[in-house]
């Protein structure tokens, strides 16, 4: 038999197959933008603190490598 000969109604097996789907859940955007916007604004504000605070080490040679007289007791 061919389908366009038969006797039900495509229409109406469209709208039937469609009220028995589940219905798709929206993502909520909200928490999704507040994650990424907290790992930015925490990115920048660690990147900042690394240029403006001063470094652990102020001296990378001992004082006798940069040609000083070693300390006498």
């Amino acid at each position: 038999m061919n389908p366009a000969d038969s006797a039900l109604d495509t229409a109406a097996l469209a709208y039937a197959r469609a009220l028995l789907r589940k219905p798709m859940r929206r993502q909520k955007m909200g928490p999704v933008l507040a994650a990424a916007a907290f790992a930015a604004l925490s990115a920048v504000t660690f990147a900042t603190v690394m240029v403006i605070a001063p470094p652990a080490v102020v001296q990378h040679l001992p004082s006798e490598r940069l040609g000083d007289q070693p300390a006498v007791p």
